[in-house]
């Protein structure tokens, strides 16, 4: 599935999304890092990248400005958006 460029990246004025699930430990970079590949790999996202400083840089798209991520964390609970969103995407259509 190819992620179009039309409306604005998820996060920007959706509500936060609540897990069902708690984690009982934080994302680890190794983690988020993983992540980050797979939604690139699967064209996602066009761009995450770890900076030095432990953020990661973020491009929905080619166009799109560059979003900061502050750590693995945040890389992960970007993942749950994406995901989030597929899915309701996905029933709507069916």
């Amino acid at each position: 599935m190819v992620r179009t460029c039309a409306g604005p990246p998820p996060g920007h004025g959706e509500p936060a999304i609540h897990s069902r699930k708690h984690r009982t430990s934080l994302p680890t970079g190794a983690e988020a890092a993983a992540w980050a590949d797979v939604l690139v790999r699967h064209q996602l996202v066009h761009a995450a990248v770890l900076a030095p400083t432990g953020q990661w840089l973020v491009q929905h798209c080619a166009e799109s400005p560059v979003r900061v991520l502050d750590g693995p964390a945040a890389m992960v609970e970007l993942v749950a958006e994406i995901q989030h969103q597929m899915r309701t995407t996905r029933h709507r259509t069916r």
